[in-house]
C-alpha cells in the first residue's frame, strides 16, 4: 500500500480503533470530523485551541498594563508556582491561594492579584501546551505504528502466498502482529483520557480565578 493511500487509512484507525477500522467503517465521516476538530496529528474530538486566552477568563485590570512581572513580587511568585506544579493536590493549591487573596493588603490588592492571576495563567498555559504537545507526539507515533503494522501485515500475507510456506515464521509474524496491534489497541485507549488533561488545566485556572475575583471591586 502506497503512503499516500495509507494516510486516510491510519488516520481513521486512529479514530475508530483497529477492528472497526480494518473494516473502514464510516471512513468520511470520521475523516470529517477529525477535520473540523484540528491538524491531522490531532486525534481528540475536542477542538485544538493551542494557547488560551487570558480576556475570556479574566474580568480584572488588563495583563497589558502591568508594570512588573508576577515572579518580581516573591510571595505571589511562591503562591504561583506552588499552586501550577504537578506535585501539588489541586485542593492544596486552590486553598494556598484562598489564603493569600484573603491576606492581601486592600491598599495594593489590585495590583497584586492581578499579578497572581497573571502568574497562575502564565504557568498553567504553558503546562497546557506541553500537554497538548505530548498528544500530538503520542498521536504521530500511533500513525507510525500503524506503518509498521501495515508492512506486518504485507508480510505475513506474502508469506502465507508462498508454495513452501514456512509454517514456524507465519507462526512467529502472527504472534509479532498480535502483539504490535495490542500495543496499539491499549495506547490508543489512553488517548480519550490524554484529551481530557487541557480542559481540565482550564478548569483548574477557572476556579482559582474565581477565587481571585471575588476580592476585585
Amino acid at each position: 500500500m502506497r503512503r499516500s493511500a495509507l494516510y486516510p487509512f491510519r488516520s481513521t484507525l486512529l479514530v475508530l480503533g483497529l477492528g472497526s477500522a480494518l473494516a473502514l467503517t464510516g471512513v468520511a465521516q470520521v475523516e470529517a470530523q477529525r477535520a473540523a476538530a484540528g491538524p491531522p496529528d490531532w486525534p481528540c474530538v475536542q477542538r485544538l485551541i493551542p494557547d488560551m486566552a487570558w480576556g475570556s477568563i479574566w474580568a480584572g485590570p488588563s495583563l497589558d498594563e502591568l508594570e512588573r512581572q508576577w515572579w518580581d513580587d516573591e510571595e505571589v511568585g511562591r503562591v504561583v508556582r506552588f499552586a501550577t506544579t504537578r506535585a501539588t493536590p489541586e485542593g492544596e493549591g486552590l486553598e494556598r491561594v484562598r489564603e493569600f487573596v484573603a491576606a492581601v493588603d486592600d491598599d495594593e490588592a489590585e495590583e497584586r492579584l492581578t499579578l497572581l492571576f497573571s502568574g497562575l495563567f502564565e504557568l498553567t498555559n504553558r503546562e497546557r501546551r506541553r500537554t497538548i504537545d505530548s498528544i500530538r507526539r503520542t498521536s504521530r507515533a500511533q500513525v507510525a505504528r500503524l506503518d509498521v503494522i501495515s508492512e506486518m501485515v504485507d508480510e505475513l500475507e506474502k508469506r502465507r502466498g508462498e508454495e513452501a510456506a514456512d509454517e514456524t515464521e507465519i507462526e512467529r509474524l502472527s504472534e509479532d502482529l498480535f502483539w504490535e496491534q495490542r500495543t496499539f489497541q491499549l495506547r490508543q485507549q489512553a488517548l480519550p483520557a490524554m484529551c481530557e488533561l487541557p480542559y481540565l488545566l482550564e478548569e483548574k485556572l477557572s476556579r482559582m480565578t474565581r477565587v481571585i475575583m471575588e476580592r476585585l471591586p
